[in-house]
């Protein structure tokens, strides 16, 4: 399995990009947010995912590990295959597409080409229950603050757990902040404590 791809852009057309390592062109499959994050010429890192079919292999390409964690869960739901996860994550920011999970926005994911009212509410639910089966693998302690905390506080520590970080995680990045601090707020704060951390 390829982890990431480091070297020169040699290509960029839509939702894709070319990186040359060692003398091979990688087509990588990318978000118009990754995308936007590159020039043809410069050097760049992308982390990747491979994905295996039985007529074709891919890889997909991201700048950053919170859009692949998003990728990865997008796919993880029946229904939803790597180009409409693709699609999701060009329309909006991991972060934004984490709070729409946690809230339970469904219609935002809608505006995505190709994304019913079906499939949207099915991401919804499906990655909320994820979330809630991994808050039951996390000690009965950690989960205290989410229990106690605001409707707000309670949505950014799902979105953060969407992003790939666990509950103790979360909650540690947010702890201290005001409970009445909006949602989005609280979700940027926590991802700058967590990159400190």
């Amino acid at each position: 399995m390829i982890y990431s791809l480091t070297g020169k852009i040699s290509v960029i057309e839509q939702n894709l990009a070319v990186v040359e390592c060692g003398g091979v062109g990688y087509a990588c499959r990318a978000t118009v947010n990754t995308l936007a994050t590159l020039k043809v010429d410069s050097e760049a890192r992308l982390y990747t995912y491979m994905a295996v079919r039985e007529d074709a292999v891919e890889l997909f390409g991201f700048a950053d590990l919170q859009e692949l964690n998003c990728f990865k869960m997008l796919i993880s739901v029946s229904g939803v295959g790597p180009k409409a996860a693709i699609s999701i994550l060009s329309g909006m920011t991991p972060q934004a597409f984490a709070l729409c999970v946690a809230s339970g926005d469904s219609k935002s994911l809608m505006s995505a080409p190709g994304i019913g009212k079906k499939i949207a509410d099915r991401i919804v639910l499906e990655l909320k229950d994820k979330i809630a089966k991994e808050n039951l693998s996390v000690k009965s302690d950690a989960l205290i603050p989410v229990a106690t905390s605001s409707n707000s506080v309670s949505e950014a520590i799902s979105a953060l757990m969407v992003l790939g970080y666990s509950n103790t995680e979360a909650t540690k990045a947010i702890a201290g902040m005001p409970a009445d601090t909006p949602t989005d707020a609280l979700i940027k704060a926590g991802l700058k404590n967590l990159a400190k951390f």
